[in-house]
């Protein structure tokens, strides 16, 4: 059974940092390019970041994220990070993991970051 479970949403200030994970299972996850979307209330899913498979150190990034936002992954661990450092309340939204391969795509459930004073 394919899983992607995110955590480390919370609630910070502005200017703060926060560290996401997504676990994952059920799938080969050093052959499958991982990202981050975002969603935030009342608009569409938002590309984040990207990474691609093992043995590749590409990485892509949103505008809106560039110099702020870093992707990493752990084969290891079958874990994908994302490291939001200098947080604006416009990064409110709920974060979501994916995996691609081929045809294959799989999504987890997300996580809230909430940014406010």
């Amino acid at each position: 059974q394919v899983q992607l479970v995110e955590s480390g949403g919370g609630l910070v200030q502005p200017g703060e940092s926060l560290r996401l994970s997504c676990l994952t299972s059920g799938f080969a996850f050093s052959q499958y390019g991982m990202s981050w979307y975002r969603q935030a209330p009342g608009k569409g899913r938002e590309f984040v970041a990207a990474i691609a498979a093992a043995g590749r150190t590409d990485t892509n990034y949103g505008d809106s994220v560039k110099g702020r936002f870093t992707i990493s992954r752990d084969n290891a661990k079958n874990t994908v990070y994302l490291e939001m450092n200098r947080l604006k309340p416009e990064d409110t939204a709920v974060y979501i993991c994916e995996a691609h391969f081929t045809f294959n795509q799989y999504w987890g459930q997300g996580t809230q970051v909430t940014v406010s004073s």
